[in-house]
């Protein structure tokens, strides 16, 4: 109370907690502006920046305001303790005093109401980014985020394949996200994270928004450049074509690869391990609604007795399940980069050393850098000491890509390369295909899930350079190792290709 006019009240705000948060709440919401119009116009998206602006800072503004409030409550409780007051205000919009205390609530709390809907906004975009996704939690996503950037779907927004359009699955997703936020906090995850990722959106309300199943071409072409791990490198190729199938007749017969989505037909499956590798049990429905069941005969199942666990409905995931996210094995990137020149072919032995020094055991991406280059300069000062003199630049080139291809593939810090991720497409490297079609799967009366090479694709071109055998037809496959011989037609290709072996 003002000694000079005993008739006047202090305001309930001249405290020192509504103070304090008055102060706080005007350095928090200037730290907001000022962070918002950095993001706003900064070319690159900051995810530290992103955190405090639309995370951190927000809420401590909102705890400052909440002082201001509750320092009025307190003041307010102590004067009506000591009689001071009465026990409800008594609010006269006739009063000057009264109107300038509305209009200043009103509007401060328009402005604020306007701000905190755009600060909600920014946060909704910011958690749709890829910066959120991927660099936010920057140790466990690296893997993944590497890969993404150098997949087919690099332009696409993560949130595109893993949420959707609708509020319904970006509210599942935020819960989901809530858990993982605490997984990486305390430290809960696993290395590497596990897949494949369960209650994931169907792909038909995801992948199928671009890819259109009804106009699947019929057949696709596909080069294949190889080179095996001899001192010349000798370069291997094949020319195939891919019986993808088509949705409609227009666009070739409704067989082939995508007769597996053909929407008329239905195909179910059990798997008796978490990463769906090991399908002893399938189901499937014709257009007719005629059903066969396919089980393996050394399972122990049977048709009328299937394995336990989830009957899943194939989709797209179940053979394209690292869409974005793959990390290539070390015989197929150092194939590519060869390929294309960036590791030079004419250095004796490159393909062999260079896949060699890749999977080599190594703690950390330093490491495995400077393990690598020790690796393959050793090489070559012990048993070509010529070429490393007379084509320095050229091995210091191709070093650089081996190097380069172990940080976009390996990430030892969290146990991830291509063998924590198998991809399902085809069945070199990884079961794939064969996990059903291995000549094991019958029906009761005795109808078979093929592996015959030539159901899904046939060989057109193959050979070495100057000596390439064609055949428009169809060519039986050759194996490039000639010490191989037939031995490759009783095994499957994946029982010796594990990635690694040049």
């Amino acid at each position: 109370m003002d000694p000079n006019n005993p008739n006047k009240k202090d305001s309930y705000f001249q405290n020192w907690i509504s103070v304090i948060g008055g102060i706080l709440s005007v350095i928090f919401f200037t730290v907001i502006l000022f962070l918002s119009f950095l993001d706003i116009w900064s070319k690159e998206i900051n995810p530290y920046i992103g955190i405090i602006t639309y995370f951190l800072a927000p809420a401590f503004l909102t705890l400052s305001l909440i002082l201001i409030p509750v320092g009025a409550l307190r003041e307010r409780a102590a004067r009506l303790k000591h009689g001071t007051v009465r026990r409800f205000p008594a609010i006269d919009f006739n009063n000057p005093t009264h109107q300038k205390w509305a209009f200043t609530t009103i509007g401060v709390t328009t402005l604020f109401g306007l701000f905190t809907v755009f600060g909600l906004f920014r946060s909704y975009e910011f958690t749709e980014s890829q910066t959120f996704c991927g660099r936010v939690c920057h140790e466990v996503m690296k893997p993944e985020f590497t890969a993404y950037h150098n997949s087919p779907h690099a332009r696409v927004k993560c949130v595109e394949c893993h949420i959707g359009p609708g509020a319904a699955w970006y509210v599942r997703s935020k819960f989901s996200g809530a858990y993982q936020v605490y997984s990486v906090v305390m430290k809960k995850y696993s290395k590497p994270i596990e897949t494949p990722i369960k209650h994931l959106r169907p792909a038909q309300e995801t992948c199928e928004r671009c890819h259109w199943p009804q106009q699947f071409f019929g057949a696709v072409e596909q080069d294949k450049q190889y080179f095996l791990p001899d001192e010349a490198n000798t370069e291997w190729r094949t020319r195939m074509l891919l019986f993808v199938g088509g949705g409609t007749r227009k666009f070739g017969k409704k067989e082939g690869i995508h007769w597996h989505m053909n929407i008329k037909n239905k195909v179910y499956y059990i798997a008796t391990d978490e990463e769906r590798h090991v399908i002893p049990w399938v189901k499937i429905i014709d257009p007719e609604g005629k059903e066969r069941v396919y089980v393996d005969e050394e399972s122990g199942f049977s048709a009328a007795s299937p394995p336990p666990g989830e009957i899943r409905r194939m989709d797209c995931m179940d053979c394209h399940n690292r869409p974005s996210h793959n990390f290539r094995t070390p015989v197929d990137a150092v194939n590519e980069a060869l390929s294309v020149g960036e590791i030079d072919r004419e250095l004796p032995y490159i393909k062999r050393e260079a896949v060699k020094a890749l999977v080599g055991e190594y703690a950390s991406e330093k490491e495995a850098a400077a393990g690598i280059r020790e690796s393959l300069k050793a090489f070559y000062e012990s048993e070509y000491p010529a070429v490393l003199k007379e084509k320095k630049d050229s091995l210091a080139r191709s070093v650089n890509t081996v190097v380069k291809i172990y940080k976009s593939n390996f990430f030892p810090e969290m146990k991830v390369s291509w063998k924590a991720y198998p991809e399902n497409i085809g069945h070199k490297d990884a079961p794939g295909c064969f996990r059903c079609h291995d000549n094991k799967h019958k029906t009761a009366g005795g109808e078979i899930l093929t592996n015959d090479c030539n159901s899904c694709h046939i060989i057109m071109e193959q050979g070495k350079p100057g000596a390439i055998e064609s055949n428009t037809g169809g060519l039986e496959f050759k194996h490039p190792d000639e010490d191989v011989g037939e031995a490759w037609k009783e095994m499957n290709c994946f029982d010796c290709h594990s990635g690694e072996i040049a």
